[in-house]
């Protein structure tokens, strides 16, 4: 690799967000900022999304679960409990 192709090389940044106990997903650093990838169901709305920081992207994550709580919306994992699997 060429010294040129060196110095234009970008390294990404990729963090795990959990909030819980519950590992809500990843952001990973580009040109344009962190996009978050959601790895639980709860935290689909915010899939794709894209965040100045990764404390950013925690920060949404965490306002994301307060609303589904206080709206009464039941997690991923007792809905499962709901439907008998575990």
């Amino acid at each position: 690799m060429s010294q040129a192709q060196v110095s234009k090389a970008q390294t990404s940044q990729a963090y795990v967000i959990e909030v819980s106990d519950r590992t809500a997903g990843i952001v990973v650093s580009d040109a344009s900022g962190f996009c978050f990838f959601s790895s639980d169901r709860a935290f689909d709305g915010l899939d794709g999304g894209y965040f100045g920081s990764a404390r950013a992207a925690e920060r949404a994550v965490r306002a994301h679960l307060q609303r589904r709580q206080t709206r009464g919306q039941p997690s991923s994992d007792s809905r499962n409990n709901l439907n008998g699997n575990l």
